[in-house]
């Protein structure tokens, strides 16, 4: 049977784990990618890996010296929040550490949180610290806490990182440098193959202040109601059948424009039937997010007169001209929401929903960029995180993510799983498959009654394995 809430890891120790080296950096101002966040709850994404081949102990000790290590290359991390008089929000680079947990949970095997008929099991929960801690606690608690939990026959390691100091390019950024130095030398001459870049001069930088009620901000969102989690995993060979219908639909209709380049449909298997021009090509995932969209505004039972929300979040780093450093530390998202009648979405078919998405991220340029940012500086805000209309989907992570590029030095892990963090009915989290080559692993949440008539939607489970 599946672990329960009575299946509760044991807490071996705790500790504070300091940089290697003490930083050179002094401070580091939040952005306006950054603020937003501080009402965030911390993120918490953990891998689970095949037992080490030696003791659990060593495994402790390698751990402890390689993020002592890692975080001589990110000291933001072994820092803490400041407010300065003027109001503004700096990451005091002062070496305070990270809190770091040791817990053993024997009694859990892979067998019982591994299968992929069953929700989530929550035992998964337990292996995370800071159980639904906001980001504006950064002020007073560390900004990581790391568990590691000896189950059976495998090790789980979860990170919690603040919200308003990464984002997941920047989390996965430094939980890759963790393993990369677990698995080969620690001292601390050692050289990362990615610096994180700490630059300021941004177009994130803003003397915009927020302004935060006594005690800091609350949580958006309730958290309270009832929840199921399950992930669904889609193949590459389902993906490239919901990417090939998004990019076929309505082919009839434009039909007459055959000869324009900017569509023109490419036959064979190779390139699933996509479309010449990339600009126009709706991509694999948001061919899969649209389907996603249909089916679990479906399953909701809402009237078709009420209209429905997609939000996305995406990657600015990229999108800003001049480009920032791919490694940049912090946060450089923003979300982008696109918005259908319900009735319609439902009645049309795959390519009306995923054009709707597809050319909303195409339009997130430089210059949508920096209207978001101008537009924030005019109205200091929170970012608005939940299902306020119960007709919403949030849709966080990314299946770029390289994360399971976390070998420890004795193979990749054999699952990613999050922990309770931020989490209500209509969050979808994107996974990259274990078996990479373009499969991913949707983690989704939602209420009871819409999981229950998801897994007997035959629209939706014919593309999942």
């Amino acid at each position: 049977m599946p672990c329960s809430s009575s299946s509760s890891p044991t807490i071996i120790s705790k500790c504070t784990i300091y940089p290697d080296q003490n930083s050179d950096t002094k401070s580091l101002k939040l952005s306006v990618s950054d603020i937003p966040m501080l009402s965030c709850q911390y993120i918490q994404k953990g891998v689970l890996l095949s037992y080490p081949p030696y003791s659990f102990d060593d495994l402790i000790t390698f751990l402890q010296n390689s993020l002592s290590s890692a975080l001589s290359f990110f000291p933001a991390l072994a820092g803490r929040l400041s407010t300065d008089s003027d109001g503004h929000i700096h990451i005091l680079c002062n070496d305070a550490g990270i809190d770091f947990v040791q817990a053993k949970a024997k009694h859990i095997s892979l067998l019982n949180i591994l299968s992929p008929d069953l929700d989530v099991p929550y035992c998964f929960k337990e292996f995370f610290a800071f159980d639904k801690l906001l980001s504006y606690n950064g002020h007073f608690k560390p900004l990581v806490a790391v568990q590691v939990t000896e189950l059976s026959d495998a090790v789980f390691i979860g990170c919690t990182v603040n919200h308003s100091v990464t984002d997941g390019t920047s989390f996965w950024h430094f939980f890759n440098t963790v393993a990369e130095i677990c698995k080969g030398d620690t001292s601390t001459n050692k050289k990362i193959s990615n610096l994180p870049d700490f630059s300021r001069n941004t177009v994130f930088n803003s003397p915009a202040v927020l302004k935060f009620p006594s005690g800091g901000p609350k949580v958006t969102f309730s958290g309270d109601e009832p929840l199921r989690e399950r992930i669904f995993h889609f193949s590459r060979d389902a993906i490239l059948k919901m990417k090939y219908k998004a990019n076929n639909g309505n082919l009839l209709e434009r039909k007459g424009k055959q000869n324009n380049d900017s569509w023109k449909i490419v036959n064979g298997e190779s390139n699933g039937g996509v479309l010449k021009n990339k600009t126009d090509e709706i991509s694999s995932f948001q061919s899969l997010c649209a389907q996603l969209w249909r089916c679990v505004t479906r399953a909701r039972k809402l009237p078709l007169t009420k209209t429905t929300t997609f939000r996305m979040a995406v990657n600015c780093r990229h999108r800003l001209e001049p480009r920032l450093h791919p490694y940049y530390f912090g946060n450089a998202i923003q979300s982008i929401p696109t918005i259908a009648p319900i009735g319609e979405l439902l009645s049309r078919d795959l390519h009306w929903g995923a054009d709707l998405l597809h050319k909303n991220v195409v339009a997130h340029d430089d210059n949508t960029v920096r209207k978001g940012i101008a537009d924030w500086e005019r109205e200091p805000r929170l970012f608005p995180l939940g299902n306020f209309d119960g007709a919403s989907i949030t849709m966080g992570s990314s299946p770029r993510f390289p994360m399971y590029n976390n070998d420890f030095g004795w193979g990749r892990p054999l699952a990613i799983r999050s922990g309770r963090a931020n989490k209500f009915d209509g969050k979808i989290s994107a996974f990259p498959g274990k078996e990479g080559n373009g499969s991913v692993d949707l983690e989704v949440v939602l209420s009871p009654e819409t999981m229950a008539r998801i897994e007997q939607d035959e629209e939706f489970m014919q593309y999942v394995s």
